[in-house]
């Protein structure tokens, strides 16, 4: 499989790990949109949120469980956001189901 974030998560790509359990693995967006931008991987290939089901849905609920983690090592205690992009006309840029986790700086709603 050529996915870049399964790269990422086996360490065959180099990242800024923020966070990594067997289940998920988290480092900061190259071109962040906040003060702290990570983003968030199950390390099992789902391409996208299209793709949950009840064979893989306990992946994700480890996505939130790590991101509610990281949120309190990073002491985003302010506040944050989650953003996950389905698909093209959405934005989703990477095949592989990821989610945004933004903070550090108040975001407006909507997103512009």
């Amino acid at each position: 499989m050529d996915c870049l974030f399964c790269k990422i998560a086996a360490g065959e790509i180099p990242s800024t790990k923020v966070y990594e359990d067997e289940w998920v693995y988290a480092f900061l967006d190259i071109e962040p949109q906040a003060p702290f931008h990570a983003i968030v991987i199950p390390k099992e290939h789902i391409k996208s949120a299209d793709q949950i089901n009840s064979q893989n849905s306990l992946v994700i609920a480890k996505v939130f469980e790590a991101i509610a983690k990281i949120a309190k090592n990073e002491n985003l205690e302010n506040g944050y956001r989650v953003v996950n992009n389905c698909g093209a006309d959405a934005g989703q840029t990477v095949g592989h189901i990821h989610f945004h986790l933004l903070a550090r700086r108040n975001l407006a709603w909507p997103p512009g």
